[in-house]
């Protein structure tokens, strides 16, 4: 099991940068695929993109894809999400989560419900 708790977020005005950080908890965190989801006022959450355990392979939804960057320090068992040109449709509540399952096809991995853990989330609001 794995605990995660992201920070980082807060108040930036279009156009603005930001990053986010995922702090896991345990030995194993090299061992979980993991993603960012985040999940936008009166919306569903949304995939945003994901790292396979070395962090050779990423993906990213085609909405941030050239803005967003995800990263991992497994060394520090941290993730990393950064993000820049923001727009305030980025508003949103940012959520990391680690995955057991193998780093598979792109269509599973950008599912929520591949995902086993999930931190609380933190808050990222930018302004027009």
């Amino acid at each position: 099991q794995v605990q995660l708790v992201e920070s980082g977020g807060g108040l930036v005005q279009a156009g603005g940068s930001l990053s986010l950080s995922c702090a896991a908890s345990g030995r194993t965190f090299r061992m979980y695929v993991m993603g960012w989801f985040r999940q936008g006022p009166g919306k569903e959450r949304e995939f945003v993109a994901a790292i396979s355990t070395s962090g050779a392979s990423r993906y990213y939804a085609d909405s941030v894809k050239g803005r967003f960057t995800v990263s991992r320090d497994n060394a520090k068992n941290t993730l990393y999400l950064q993000m820049s040109s923001l727009k305030p449709e980025d508003t949103a509540i940012y959520y990391c989560a680690a995955a057991i399952q193998p780093w598979t096809t792109v269509p599973v991995m950008s599912r929520d419900r591949g995902y086993d853990f999930w931190g609380q989330g933190t808050q990222v609001t930018v302004s027009s």
